[in-house]
């Protein structure tokens, strides 16, 4: 295996700022983001599963996030509308890390509904952003990579949503994009 799931994300914030030239104001990791007043289905039952004591909201947490130029490098916590509001990309990254393990398209999936929800959410607020999952599945034993059956499954779940998905492997990439592209 080549790294782990946090190497592959910084690898890509890397290149969107070597290559994509993305300037470091525009350019977040692990963005931490608590959209309250939730409007997408997926995002208010995650939330009603929480002890009541916590419940009036979620923070998904995209692994690499690249804003607007209006953001002007502030996406903190503090300032959570605005972080929402000037999102342009949302990007979850997974990696094939685990020994004896291989990722499952459950957890893809997963992933492809939170960005979805994202993307509602911002839509709810006057915006726009494209999710993006990228699968890197590059165990060396083929046991230890995705089964066809699970590619299957989560290209179909990328399909059926405006989220983005790139899969990356030894024998085989592909990329879905959502129709609105």
């Amino acid at each position: 295996m080549l790294g782990s799931k946090l190497h592959y994300q910084a690898i890509l914030y890397h290149c969107l700022r070597a290559y994509g030239r993305v300037p470091s104001r525009q350019l977040g990791m692990n963005v931490k983001i608590y959209i309250t007043d939730v409007v997408s289905e997926y995002f208010r039952k995650l939330d009603e599963e929480k002890h009541p004591d916590y419940r009036g909201g979620f923070e998904p947490i995209p692994d690499v996030v690249v804003f607007r130029p209006g953001i002007g490098g502030d996406f903190r916590r503090r300032n959570r509308e605005n972080t929402l509001r000037q999102m342009l990309v949302a990007v979850e990254v997974k990696a094939s890390e685990r020994h004896q393990g291989r990722l499952r398209g459950s957890e893809i999936v997963k992933d492809i509904v939170k960005l979805e929800a994202l993307g509602i959410e911002a839509r709810h607020r006057g915006s726009d952003v494209l999710g993006a999952v990228v699968v890197i599945d590059t165990a060396l034993e083929e046991n230890e990579r995705m089964t066809p059956e699970a590619r299957r499954a989560t290209e179909a779940a990328a399909r059926g949503r405006e989220v983005c998905l790139f899969y990356v492997s030894p024998t085989q990439e592909s990329v879905i994009l959502p129709d609105v592209l």
